[in-house]
């Protein structure tokens, strides 16, 4: 074999290991990969089937379930205009209460039951997630149209839109 064909099939090979490696670690991140939906989305039917992903918003007051073996619990997440229930094996964060911002992975299961591997509060009172906080935010909006479609079609007067009111920072 000449040189120039040893050098040929050296550049040949080390494209084909480059190209494998490439495949492999493309292959690696989109089984990591974990969306997120909200409560509403999830509702809708917008959430990927048999894939993980993530869920946001609020957890509900009053909606904590703990069973009998300390490690298992049930609750809801909402967005404000959707609730969703939630069920957890394992330790929950410190921070993890009523009322306050939570994040959840995991995966759909039969009867609308959203079944979480991994949950995650916030870490202080002004922070949650930028999609959770746009989620709950959307859910705010929607409920102020509900509320001046009901309105006007009960034959009261809409009240004028403020538009210097904003959704609650989170």
């Amino acid at each position: 074999m000449k040189t120039r064909h040893k050098k040929l099939a050296l550049i040949g090979g080390a494209l084909a290991v480059l190209g494998i490696v490439a495949a492999l670690v493309l292959n690696a991140l989109n089984s990591n990969i974990a969306l997120f939906i909200s409560p509403t989305d999830v509702v809708a039917g917008k959430a990927p089937q048999g894939k993980a992903f993530r869920i946001g918003g609020l957890v509900k007051e009053g909606s904590i379930k703990r069973q009998a073996d300390g490690v298992t619990v049930s609750f809801i997440v909402t967005d404000t205009d959707t609730d969703l229930t939630v069920n957890y094996k394992g330790i929950l964060p410190d921070l993890f209460k009523e009322g306050k911002g939570v994040v959840a992975q995991g995966r759909m299961a039969d009867g609308g039951i959203f079944v979480a591997s991994e949950v995650l509060a916030k870490h202080d009172e002004n922070y949650m997630p930028p999609e959770a906080a746009k989620a709950v935010g959307d859910a705010h909006a929607r409920a102020a149209e509900k509320k001046a479609a009901a309105q006007a079609a009960g034959g009261q007067a809409a009240p004028a839109a403020n538009p210097s009111a904003a959704p609650p920072k989170y």
